[in-house]
């Protein structure tokens, strides 16, 4: 390639020379996807008007023709979607790059996607997760090297620039010597927020691009702080693995454990923006639903979160925290190993003419001790009754076979999980730390569902999820030590895990950086410490509420937060009603206003959602992020950002626990540009 483009006019000229060559292969593109479109008709109308005339194998071959025909099409179509995205913004990035034993540096276009022409395919613009675009976001002028499918190739950067080309125009063009221009990431991080989270392609920093083209780690554990991008990260990984692999991993195979499905709806547009196919989406309860159908019902996670917020209980948060302490696997592995032995009594079995000794029980169930126990009791039976004769040499009958499992499965004193787990705490000497959500109905506590599982794979045994080879797993700090364990069980596949643990919903149940990472010996942690999102003035507010001495806030000024006092909770709605009505009139496209408790929430919501437009309530039934206004509780806002925040009834009483400062946090952190408290009484002790 020979362009060079020294001038910003010979940029804009070269932009207008692409956008000529995007648009003939769009029209191309669209002659050839119409054409075959008509060939599939014709063929089916052939099948259909000739299908007594085909044979078995003619039919089959004409299927076979058709079916490749549609799959060339849909690839057709997606190639289109790429070049329509890069007819909007062609590139964003350009580096110039001599090799070593070379005498000129050879120009490279990074854009969104790639894009050649020509027979001999010359690449004009690439993309943006190929192995020499990593000179874009890992150098600046200087030594350089990447590495390519030959072999690690060196040299030297002699220019970088950065672009931002909207509808087609170049909006403007800077010129670095640095990684990633401070003047590229303050104008994007510097606009309003959209619907759905959008692709960092143009300004992803070093240490981000890191995570993303991380091939090795079977456990990579991002911690990162709040407004770290790393949810966004994680989400380009999965796109470079996916370019990466491409013929032997699909979205299929990719599954992410989201915490509920607002976030997923709001992070939904990220990969198709990439040009990937969404992942699989699940939460944390779709799994466990799953393992204890026709076992127990049991309280979600969302509602115990809601207990906590809304009562005080002591004994609630005891169990909480017992069940999530580091130790508890180990007493839950101590406890199965007891029961393997105690709770099994082998017997002489007689089922006449038919004899079985208890030594010839016991050595047969000793023998299959790497099973789960339901199957091994089977499995047992069926083994005594093929090795079992009467004194003709006759073996047993199904009649007589059968009661021989019957008299196996009875040496077991306990028939169902729920009796088995509920023992678990007669042998730990604490009975009461196991009590029903709902007695009635047998609802066992958020904290007790994992566990179950776990002990299920003693009792029944657990089947992996084959299929899935890469699990991204969001908001680690609020899973327990046991829910990794279970999911070390159903996922033996590579994993991606992110969260903060400055951000627990949940700080009873909490798991920390070096717990996760005890969980997956040889996993790979790493940290993102800087902080995008937020201005400095609202995140060093929030260092305030929660203190954070690894949060680095980028260097983006604003309007400073406010702190409002109201004289009462009438004035306080009113001042509320105030600062909508500011927001609609303002420039910026999301607000949230973010409560303690979704029962405030609810009430606020009730209250303001009258003669306004663009309100909208975000609760544990929701699927859908919407711009406007969000009135949420701070646990579901988590992984979510608006241009506003306001954070209503900031005061002593609301805002008291170690669970409230959480929460409070959460809540200031979620704000870009504008953050506004209000209260009435006296203020939380947090601020």
């Amino acid at each position: 390639m020979t362009v060079i483009n020294e001038s910003e006019a010979e940029e804009r000229a070269y932009v207008e020379t692409l956008l000529g060559k995007l648009r003939q292969a769009i029209e191309q593109m669209n002659e050839g996807i119409s054409s075959s479109y008509r060939e599939i008709i014709e063929a089916k109308k052939y099948v259909w008007e000739n299908i007594g005339q085909l044979d078995p194998a003619e039919r089959a071959a004409n299927r076979i023709e058709i079916g490749l025909s549609i799959d060339a099409g849909e690839k057709s179509k997606d190639n289109l979607r790429k070049l329509y995205k890069l007819e909007q913004s062609p590139f964003f990035g350009r580096i110039d790059f001599r090799r070593d034993g070379e005498s000129k540096p050879e120009p490279y276009y990074i854009g969104i996607h790639s894009f050649s022409e020509g027979d001999n395919q010359t690449n004009l613009i690439y993309d943006w997760r190929s192995p020499v675009a990593s000179l874009f976001y890992d150098f600046g002028i200087e030594r350089a090297s990447f590495q390519a499918p030959e072999g690690r190739i060196k040299g030297e950067i002699t220019l970088k620039r950065q672009y931002k080309i909207k509808d087609g125009a170049l909006d403007y063009m800077i010129e670095t010597s640095l990684n990633i221009n401070d003047d590229v990431l303050q104008k994007e991080l510097s606009g309003n927020t959209d619907e759905k989270m959008k692709n960092i392609v143009a300004t992803i920093q070093k240490e981000q691009n890191a995570i993303i083209r991380n091939e090795t780690s079977k456990e990579l554990i991002i911690q990162g702080v709040a407004g770290s991008g790393k949810t966004s990260v994680a989400l380009h990984r999965i796109a470079f693995l996916l370019y990466k692999y491409k013929g032997s991993l699909s979205s299929k195979n990719i599954l992410i454990l989201s915490p509920n499905k607002v976030f997923s709806d709001y992070i939904s547009g990220v990969l198709p923006e990439l040009g990937e196919e969404n992942m699989l989406e699940t939460e944390f309860e779709d799994l466990a639903a799953g393992e204890l159908a026709g076992i127990c019902p049991f309280q979600t996670f969302h509602q115990q979160v809601a207990e906590l917020t809304e009562h005080n209980d002591d004994g609630a948060r005891e169990r909480i925290r017992f069940k999530a302490a580091t130790d508890f696997v180990k007493k839950m592995e101590s406890f199965i190993a007891y029961a393997d032995q105690a709770f099994f009594s082998p017997e002489d079995i007689v089922v006449d003419p038919f004899f079985i000794s208890k030594e010839e029980v016991k050595i047969g169930y000793e023998s299959l001790d790497r099973m789960p126990l339901k199957p091994r009791l089977d499995k047992l039976a069926a083994q005594l009754s093929a090795q079992c004769r009467n004194s003709d040499g006759d073996k047993p009958d199904p009649s007589s076979a059968k009661k021989i499992k019957t008299a196996v499965k009875k040496m077991f004193r306990y028939s169902g999980l729920l009796p088995l787990y509920r023992e678990l705490y007669n042998y730990l000497g604490r009975p009461e730390l196991f009590k029903y959500s709902v007695p009635k109905t047998k609802t066992v506590e958020y904290c007790d569902v994992f566990p179950l599982v776990y002990l299920k794979h003693y009792f029944e045994g657990l089947t992996p999820y084959e299929f899935v080879k890469h699990l991204l797993v969001d908001e680690m700090q609020d899973y327990s030590l046991i829910q990794y364990a279970v999911l070390s069980i159903l996922f033996t596949c590579k994993k991606t895990i992110l969260g903060d643990a400055s951000q627990s919903v949940n700080p009873y149940s909490s798991s920390s950086l070096p717990e996760i990472s005890g969980m997956f010996p040889g996993a790979e942690t790493v940290e993102l410490n800087k902080s995008y999102r937020s201005t400095l003035e609202i995140t060093n507010f929030a260092k305030k509420v929660k203190p954070n001495d690894t949060l680095i806030p980028v260097e983006r000024h604003g309007e400073e937060p406010q702190i409002l006092k109201c004289l009462d909770a009438s004035e306080q709605l009113l001042r509320i009603g105030e600062l909508l009505d500011d927001f609609f009139a303002s420039e910026h496209h999301s607000m949230g206003i973010l409560c303690k408790t979704m029962k405030q929430a609810k009430d606020l919501y009730d209250h303001l959602k009258i003669d306004r437009q663009a309100v909208y309530l975000l609760d544990f039934k929701s699927i859908r992020f919407h711009e406007g206004v969000i009135i949420t509780s701070a646990h579901l806002a988590k992984g979510l950002e608006f241009d506003r925040v306001l954070v209503p009834f900031a005061d002593d009483e609301t805002y008291n626990s170690e669970l409230d400062q959480s929460l409070l946090y959460i809540a200031c952190t979620r704000a870009m540009h504008q953050l506004k408290l209000t209260y009435s009484g006296n203020p939380s002790p947090f601020i």
